[in-house]
Order: structure tokens, then sequence, then C-alpha cells
């Protein structure tokens, strides 16, 4: 397992950055970039990572390429083909995205997200992507999320057979696919599921915690490693026994002194010294 932070430390060279995460305990990273960051500085990071035995583990996208709009569709489009060709170039372990909504909110929650047609539109989606690249030396993902597909690992099983491409592989978001009682009180349970369907085809996870609120009715809220009741050992081992080098990237604080103080916890937790 290799631990690394969803944060681009901006203000740092590339060099200064590579040193500041491996000093601080990470072995793997969110590529701080997009595409179009100059190819020097594209260079600078991958050369900072590798010099620092930092693997790249993600590529990010973070745009509705379902979106009902047109122009911001075909926009967004191009931007998830320029991302996974970044990917591709730099020898990301992937690219991820996620499917987008059928609605207002580009990744909000609509009874629409779980149409037949909106499986249909993010596997053409997924398919579009991945023909434009042809990567062979990444993978397009789709981290599941609690209001859209794949919201279970039964739906993501059921996306990787629909795209049947080599290069389509799995993101892990365990805490966003706790959205209900069962997941949440027999997490154990559904931990040891979600492995046993995806587990080969993990390319990196994101690493945080759940907890489940008092106010009436059933609501989670995501929150810091620590702070709510996901069995982190757990959710490690079972990354491990898929792929000894699996990236753990630790996201959604809010400054980097909270993003170390973070990793040191669960470094100590998990005793790594």
């Amino acid at each position: 397992m290799r631990l690394g932070l969803s944060t681009s430390l901006q203000g740092l060279s590339p060099e200064e950055w590579g040193r500041t995460l491996k000093e601080a305990g990470c072995r793997s990273v969110v590529f701080p970039v997009d595409h179009t960051a100059p190819d020097s500085i594209i260079d600078e990071y991958v050369k900072a990572a590798a010099d620092n035995d930092l693997v790249i583990a993600e590529v990010g996208i973070w745009r509705n390429a379902l979106s009902r709009y047109e122009d911001e569709r075909k926009k967004n489009l191009q931007y998830c083909i320029d991302q996974l060709a970044l990917a591709e170039r730099i020898k990301a372990n992937c690219c991820v995205n996620v499917a987008g909504s059928m609605g207002e909110r580009w990744d909000g929650g609509y009874s629409e997200n779980f149409s037949r047609d909106a499986f249909n539109k993010l596997v053409k989606m997924i398919k579009e992507v991945i023909d434009e690249v042809k990567p062979r030396n990444t993978f397009f993902t789709i981290e599941p999320m609690p209001w859209m597909y794949p919201d279970s690992p039964e739906c993501y099983h059921m996306l990787l057979e629909s795209v049947s491409r080599g290069c389509f592989g799995v993101h892990m978001d365990i805490v966003n696919m706790i959205n209900c009682p069962e997941r949440y009180f027999f997490c154990d349970d559904f931990l040891e599921r979600t492995f046993g369907l995806l587990g080969k085809d993990i390319k990196s996870c994101h690493l945080k915690d759940i907890k489940l609120l008092d106010e009436y009715t059933f609501q989670l809220r995501e929150c810091p490693c620590g702070e709510g009741t996901l069995n982190i050992e757990k959710y490690v081992e079972l990354a491990d026994k898929y792929n000894p080098d699996m990236p753990m990237i630790i996201e959604h604080l809010d400054s980097n002194e909270a993003y170390f103080a973070s990793l040191k916890y669960v470094r100590e937790r998990l005793g790594i010294k």
C-alpha cells in the first residue's frame, strides 16, 4: 500500500513538491497539473515523482461528460480525452472521473441518474474516451458515487462487462458507496464483497472516513480518517491483497496542514514507521 495526499501543494516547485511529499511519508500522488500545463512543467513533475519514489496514482477529470447541455457535454468529453492522454503519457495508474449527472448540478443526485438511458450513455462515453486515446500505459476509471452509477460493486462489475475494454478499470472509493444502513453497520462484510468482486481491477483508492449523525432520518457524513467508523485496517488489508503497491489517497481536507496531520494519523494507526 502506498499512501498519498490529494493536494497539489501550490506554490512549490515540482522538485520541492516531490521532496515535501516524500519527507511527509507519501509514496503515491495525484498528478498536480492538467493537460494544459506546458510540457516542460509536466515533465518536471514526472521526474520529481520518480526521483522520490512516488507512484502517480491518478490524473483527475471531475467534469460532467453526460451533461444535458450539448455544448458542455462535448467540451467535457474532450477534457476527458485530453486528461486520459495525459495519464497515458505520464504512465499514471489511472485517469478518473465520476459518471456525471443527468441534472443541473454536475455531480448531483437525481432519479434520472439511475435510468437505463443514463447507464447506456455512461457506457457509450467511456468507450468513446478509451477508443480515442487507445491507452496502453494507464486505465480509464469511474469513481463510485452514492447517487449515480456505479453505486455498488455489482453495478461496477456490470459496467466493466458492458464497456468491455481491457484498459477500463476500477477506481475505489468505498465511503462513496456506503449509502444505506446495511453497508454502514455491516461495513466489513461490504468491504469483503466489494473487493471480492472488483479487487483485481482496482487501480487506485481514496481514503477517508464516514460517520452516522444523530439527527433523523438516516444521515451519513464523510469525515477525516479516525473520526468515523470505517475499518481502515481492513480496507488497507484487502487493497494490499490485490496489489501491495495500491495507492490509497487521502482526500477532501481543508488545508495542507490537515492533510499532513491526517497522513501522520493514518501512518501511526497502521504502524508505518
